[in-house]
């Protein structure tokens, strides 16, 4: 019931979250679902028969999905392809995605135009672009090197970091809690964490009421903890759009992700293609208007920087610290000038 909309699409889905907060349990009633409500076709890797049980004839609570038991744990990779190729599966049901060898084997199947949903062990989206075994599952992450017309045009360094190529599992859900889910549209949330803007995401929880109605509300990606940590309501509008509004204290902004990414204005899915919010740089200055300002200040006054940060105690130590500046390099050049005139006066005589 909590994402009984997303399941009629036929994107694939990844469950994420800490192990026993009920991931196994979410996709066997999925598979239940699926099979008999909506009458598909579904194939269910049962590696460790946590899903179906390890009796000959799997268990009710599957209902009418077809389960395929792995008899060695690191061939499950081999079993996942061979359902695709041999059962003619419309879904194929994955528990605890953790190999290499796995993750490639979801990028093949979901190339050939067939659903997955799978489970993985991660608090949040950010676990998974972090880990090197499993980033693929969310489209992988590179290096890449910009020109310096790109550079200065982005406001970021030469080398950066983008995805490398389309997600396996275009909806990855963070499960927080087993009543409390945080659904990503994985191309919008990795790339605007990637660039350092707030993805916008939708949080999935029960109302806490006798009903137990699902309640859906769309809000930034950085509000996350605070309301795991908080109460147990649902976010109203109005503190959405007050959290928007960076709040400031003698022209300092007091939120680390106001001063320096700011908050999109699009919707889930589509943050990453709004427009930038504006900064406090005058319109005049440059990306590069910091380097220009360095000439104002003049040498006593980083010199006095520099002291109260502790690279200097005072003259003594100033002629010490910045010798180098003083043309000892010169010297060297010097005494090489005096020893070849001496060996050329040698060579005359």
């Amino acid at each position: 019931d909590m994402i009984r909309d997303i399941v009629d699409s036929p994107n694939s889905i990844l469950f994420l979250g800490r192990p026993g907060v009920g991931k196994t349990t979410v996709i066997r009633e999925m598979a239940r679902v699926l099979s008999d409500e909506m009458h598909k076709r579904v194939v269910i890797i049962d590696t460790s028969n946590e899903i179906g049980g390890d009796g000959d004839v799997p268990h009710p609570a599957i209902g009418g999905a077809r389960r395929m038991q792995v008899p060695d744990p690191s061939q499950q990779h081999r079993v996942m392809i061979e359902a695709v190729e041999n059962h003619m599966p419309e879904i194929v049901i994955v528990d605890e995605i953790g190999t290499e060898a796995e993750a490639l084997a979801c990028r093949t199947i979901a190339e050939r135009g067939v659903q997955l949903i799978g489970t993985a062990h991660g608090q949040v989206l950010e676990n998974l672009m972090k880990n090197p075994t499993l980033s693929d599952l969310v489209g992988g992450i590179c290096s890449v090197t910009l020109g310096d017309e790109e550079a200065r045009a982005r406001g970021t360094q030469k080398s950066v970091l983008e995805r490398k190529a389309p997600p396996t599992f275009p909806l990855v859900i963070e499960m927080r809690e087993r009543a409390m889910w945080v659904a990503h549209w994985v191309e919008d949330s990795v790339d605007c964490l990637l660039n350092g803007k707030i993805p916008i995401v939708q949080v999935r929880r029960r109302d806490g009421k006798a009903t137990k109605n699902v309640v859906i509300e769309e809000c930034g990606y950085d509000q996350m903890e605070e309301r795991c940590n908080g109460s147990n309501a649902p976010p109203s509008i109005s503190s959405i759009k007050a959290k928007k509004e960076p709040s400031t204290m003698d022209g300092i902004n007091n939120s680390v992700f106001d001063s320096m990414f700011g908050y999109s204005e699009g919707g889930f899915g589509s943050s990453f293609s709004a427009a930038p919010v504006e900064s406090n740089r005058p319109s005049n200055e440059t990306v590069y208007g910091w380097a220009a300002r360095l000439r104002d200040v003049s040498e006593e006054e980083a010199l006095a920087e520099l002291a109260s940060l502790g690279y200097t105690d005072g003259q003594s130590r100033r002629r010490e610290k910045f010798s180098f500046a003083q043309g000892t390099g010169s010297g060297k050049k010097k005494s090489k000038r005096g020893s070849s005139s001496r060996s050329n006066a040698r060579r005359r005589r």
